[in-house]
């Protein structure tokens, strides 16, 4: 798996994204990507998905109980944004306090992997630091470890759909 990372911060938004190569088909990182109630198997952070609405459909919400800091934990809310399968999936969510406007973008690319086909996966969240200079600062703190759980997610995901073989967990041929 290959790696790139990216951090900026523009009017006082943080963008930090991932990038990733997974040596698994696209369709299956959009299928599992597409399956709300499968957060807490690859994403890390994510303790249980405690709502969801099957398929990610635009309008739609789910919720998670999330490891913050330490052992501090939160309740979050997403809302299906945008979905363009099998490309791009955009997500806003609450309950990240003091972090606001959180927007989540999985982008989606087939690329040549070894003798087959695999995925060049974008993970990106934008959002607005709260508190003022000292949101700031711990922002720049907890930016290389927001990227660290990019990149583990984004592992779980590839070793998560290397396990189940062709097809998803629960499928009966």
């Amino acid at each position: 798996m290959s790696e790139a990372s990216e951090v900026s911060e523009v009017s006082e938004v943080s963008e930090v994204s991932e990038t990733a190569v997974l040596a698994v088909p696209a369709e299956r990182v959009w299928e599992v990507l597409s399956a709300t109630g499968r957060y807490a198997e690859w994403v890390a952070g994510v303790l249980e998905v405690t709502d969801h609405h099957g398929e990610a459909t635009v309008g739609r919400t789910y919720s998670e109980r999330n490891r913050t800091v330490g052992p501090l934990t939160t309740r979050s809310t997403w809302t299906v944004r945008e979905l363009d399968p099998p490309r791009r999936r955009v997500d806003t969510g609450t309950g990240f306090a003091p972090m606001h406007d959180m927007t989540n973008v999985f982008d989606v690319e087939p690329v040549p992997v070894g003798d087959g086909l695999g995925t060049r996966l974008t993970y990106t969240v934008r959002y607005r630091p709260g508190l003022g200079p000292i949101g700031r600062l711990i922002d720049r703190l907890q930016q290389p470890g927001l990227r660290r759980s990019f990149q583990t997610s984004m592992r779980a995901l590839e070793d998560l759909i290397i396990a189940e073989g062709d097809e998803p967990a629960g499928h009966d041929g």
